[in-house]
């Protein structure tokens, strides 16, 4: 059984992702500062380690950089509430292997636990690449690229692409897009979705993008 390592100072996330993971058949550690998360990812006993930026002792991106200086090639997938580029950027040439914004739905990081598991054969370049027509987006580098033009993302609009990309086609409601890209504590009433969808449709193209009345939203293939 895979022993993931929590490092997560909130105790209502900590519990979420502990009871989430139980009953998805792992085993897990949970911790609230940075020194005992790099002590326990050194000691080689754990599989895969959720790190939170905001530890209250040492930052996750302090963590992240003195696991990689030790040599650890130990799984990380960064949790946080920040969401700009630059801090995207920054966990990623730090060293981690993935960066899920808060707040997040169980089923995502499951999803990706599962991923960054995987034994190293498995994890191919095309494990980390979703493409729909000429839509591309590297989940590894958080790269999104439109026939062959790279377009800048925010982390929630990255995270918007990905959810259309891994259901290509499929027509997405509303709620079902607020709960895997918002997550368990954003308001349902919001209108966010639409805000965000436009905000995408700018910058991958409007066409991609199908309002389906009634329903939600498809991405499509243009190239057809």
């Amino acid at each position: 059984m895979s022993q993931i390592l929590i490092a997560e100072d909130e105790p209502g996330i900590s519990s979420f992702i502990t009871k989430g993971l139980r009953a998805a058949g792992y085993a897990s550690t949970a911790v609230t500062t940075g020194q005992e998360a790099l002590a326990l990812a050194l000691a080689g006993d754990v599989q895969l380690l959720v790190l939170d930026i905001g530890l209250p002792d040492m930052d996750g991106f302090t963590v992240l950089r003195r696991l990689r200086e030790a040599g650890s090639s130990l799984p990380v997938i960064i949790l946080t509430a920040r969401t700009s580029v630059d801090d995207t950027v920054a966990g990623l040439e730090g060293g981690a292997d993935d960066y899920m914004p808060k707040p997040f739905r169980f089923e995502e990081l499951l999803a990706r636990i599962r991923l960054r598991l995987r034994a190293p054969e498995q994890s191919t370049q095309a494990t980390n690449v979703l493409s729909f027509g000429d839509l591309s987006l590297d989940l590894r580098t958080r790269h999104a690229t439109v026939a062959g033009r790279e377009v800048e993302l925010s982390a929630r609009e990255f995270s918007l692409a990905e959810t259309f990309l891994s259901h290509p086609g499929q027509v997405l409601s509303r709620e079902q897009l607020l709960d895997r890209v918002w997550g368990y504590d954003f308001d349902p009433g919001s209108n966010v979705v639409d805000v965000y969808v436009r905000y995408l449709r700018k910058k991958v193209g409007a066409e991609r993008i199908v309002t389906v009345r009634g329903m939600g939203y498809r991405l499509v293939d243009t190239t057809r």
